[in-house]
């Protein structure tokens, strides 16, 4: 049995996510909803956009990456999570996954070039 390959492209404005030869199969904004009451995330994507300006004060609505990198190690690491479970829920092996990250965008110290 083969693996599946799912490719992931981290962007600021939009998420691409191709899987295998079937190609993007997800084109969503790159925004969480957050309720900060009961500390969970309650969006991700298109369903998270849709809240914009629309919820209380306890639930916002978040960019987790900023100018080409992330800003928000957390919030990237559950938008990336919901992806894969929502396209791995119906698969029975595990995928391999690739993630698309922008090289060269902020400075690293320890480099030395």
């Amino acid at each position: 049995m083969g693996s599946v390959d799912i490719g992931i492209d981290l962007g600021t404005a939009n998420v691409l996510i191709t899987l295998g030869k079937k190609g993007i199969v997800i084109n969503e904004p790159s925004m969480v909803a957050y309720n900060t009451r009961k500390k969970r995330v309650i969006a991700v994507g298109d369903e998270a956009y849709k809240m914009v300006g629309r919820t209380p004060v306890n639930i916002i609505v978040v960019r987790p990456m900023k100018d080409g990198v992330i800003s928000d190690n957390v919030m990237t690491e559950v938008m990336i999570k919901e992806y894969i479970g929502r396209l791995s829920d119906n698969m029975l092996v595990r995928p391999r996954v690739i993630i698309c990250v922008p090289s060269a965008v902020t400075g690293y110290s320890g480099w030395d070039t």
